[in-house]
């Protein structure tokens, strides 16, 4: 679901229990931090309101507050030296995160070769150990993209990849899952999907749109895994706008989270929640587009995140 910067052309928990004891979650008023994050994973778009680039003193300062929330992060793309400044960040400030990086292919082979060669040089101008995997694109089926195309994609990277010695960067697709073919898995080190009940054509209650992301998940580990690591690429709630019958508030936005979250514990589930914070960058797009962070575009908590210590 997510779209391209306007200036460019562009691991699992070890208690999955469904109860579990109050953790401690980094806050505004407590920012540091002891115990496991609420979230496996988020989302981070680093673009300012305005669309253009931020500063590394501003993704540092964005990912000290992310850090307090999860241990892994999943970005879209290199654009903006959002990958080289996201690794320098989490190294100078000693930040316990890993990067899931992506690489953006729906503006042609051209630019999926340029994010391709500043994911290789940034990758070994730090710790490639930070980097736990790569995403080769973002719904590109959905967009059009033929799946050999993409599969032609995913295997080129791969081999370049291989080539750099880098070869233990895990490669894959993010897709919707109905998109999710054995063929495309079979191309896969893991299966990625985004899963967003949020756009179903009916609604009964947050309960329900959260099974049924795990139900959906469930389908995809039984036709198309085969076997392999299926993790959710992208869910979440907006706080605002419509996208048909499911009510768009900040209280479901909460009640969303935190049961999805708790579900997804308790089917031992690899998830990124999204989004870390409001896209105002998306200027122009619906307005349910520019709201489903937990952090506001300012980056302060939409909600106090102690919401999310226990199950």
């Amino acid at each position: 679901m997510e779209t391209e910067s306007k200036v460019s052309s562009e691991e699992s928990s070890s208690d999955l229990s469904s109860s579990e004891s109050h953790e401690t979650i980094a806050t505004e008023n407590n920012p540091d931090y002891t115990a496991e994050r609420a979230l496996w994973g988020l989302t981070y778009s680093p673009y300012n309101t305005d669309g253009s680039c931020p500063d590394l003193a501003t993704v540092t300062s964005q990912l000290q507050k992310v850090a307090g929330v999860t241990s892994n992060i999943r970005l879209y793309s290199t654009d903006c030296s959002q990958l080289r400044n996201a690794l320098q960040a989490i190294s100078s400030s000693n930040l316990n995160l890993g990067i899931h990086a992506g690489l953006w292919i729906s503006d042609g082979e051209s630019r999926m070769q340029s994010d391709l060669d500043e994911f290789i040089a940034a990758t070994k101008q730090y710790d490639s150990s930070l980097v736990k995997g790569v995403s080769v694109g973002n719904e590109d089926l959905s967009k059009g993209m033929s799946e050999s195309t993409l599969i032609g994609y995913i295997n080129q990277v791969r081999a370049r990849l291989q080539s750099e010695g880098l070869g233990h960067i895990p490669v894959y697709a993010t897709e919707q899952d109905a998109l999710f073919s054995q063929s495309l898995a079979a191309a896969c080190d893991l299966v990625q999907i985004n899963v967003h009940t949020i756009f179903d054509s009916a609604f009964t209650s947050i309960d329900a749109s959260v099974q049924s992301v795990i139900n959906r998940v469930n389908t995809v580990k039984a036709n198309a895994a085969k076997g392999k690591l299926v993790r959710v690429g992208e869910t979440g709630w907006a706080s605002a706008g419509n996208t048909g019958p499911s009510p768009l508030t900040l209280a479901n936005e909460i009640l969303y989270v935190q049961k999805f979250r708790c579900a997804a514990r308790k089917s031992g589930l690899e998830y990124f929640y999204f989004e870390a914070k409001d896209a105002l960058w998306k200027q122009g797009q619906a307005v349910s587009e520019q709201n489903f962070g937990i952090f506001s575009a300012q980056y302060t908590p939409k909600f106090d995140f102690l919401d999310l210590s226990s199950c």
